[in-house]
């Protein structure tokens, strides 16, 4: 088994203006998103963490070695956050307001729809982070790591392996630096144990 603390990174500049999509732009965290991910190294400072992963992207980069007391942060490319399309650097409003099919279709289906018409589906973005828990179960069975990526494919992930359309991976929100934990036993089946939890 293969237990996993995953979190989103800690806040950036294009979150706190108004949740601007910030799929590949490699921007940094703000003093709040440093903050946020203090608050996790203290929440976790006495827990055994056997290895840590992250995104390549400097927000979670960052957030990972804080968050972990500055351990070794091994980097994933398919840990990146979502290729946004068209929509990166905007706000849903103003996306809508430039072509509202694009966000009808991506809602609809993102499973096959592409995002902001040009970016990646959810099943690519699925597949990719499937192949990286598919490959830490068999090379960490039985310890527990911690992966700092994104809001978009960590939602999109978990809505997948617990059996939601990806529809609906909107239902669940999280948060910048919360905790979420959860475990994939040998069958590969995921329980959620926390989601935007101050701790595991």
């Amino acid at each position: 088994m293969l237990k996993v603390i995953l979190l989103r990174h800690g806040e950036t500049a294009y979150n706190a203006d108004g949740n601007r999509y910030c799929g590949r732009t490699d921007i940094g965290l703000t003093e709040k998103g440093v903050a946020q991910a203090m608050k996790v190294f203290e929440a976790l400072k006495d827990v055994q963490v056997d290895a840590v992963y992250s995104s390549p992207l400097q927000r979670a980069r960052k957030t990972a070695a804080i968050a972990s007391g500055n351990r070794p942060v091994i980097t994933d490319e398919r840990l990146i956050e979502a290729d946004f399309g068209l929509w990166e650097g905007k706000t849903k409003e103003e996306f809508n307001a430039e072509n509202p099919a694009l966000w009808a279709q991506w809602m609809n289906n993102p499973e096959v729809a592409r995002a902001g018409g040009t970016g990646e589906t959810g099943g690519e973005i699925v597949q990719r982070v499937t192949d990286f828990f598919d490959e830490l179960r068999h090379r960490h069975n039985g310890q527990r790591v911690m992966v700092v990526a994104h809001n978009g494919i960590n939602r999109l992930y978990l809505a997948a392996k617990l059996g939601m359309p990806l529809s609906n991976y909107r239902r669940f929100d999280m948060e910048n630096s919360a905790v979420s934990y959860f475990e994939l036993d040998n069958e590969n089946v995921l329980t959620l144990k926390k989601l935007n939890a101050g701790s595991i």
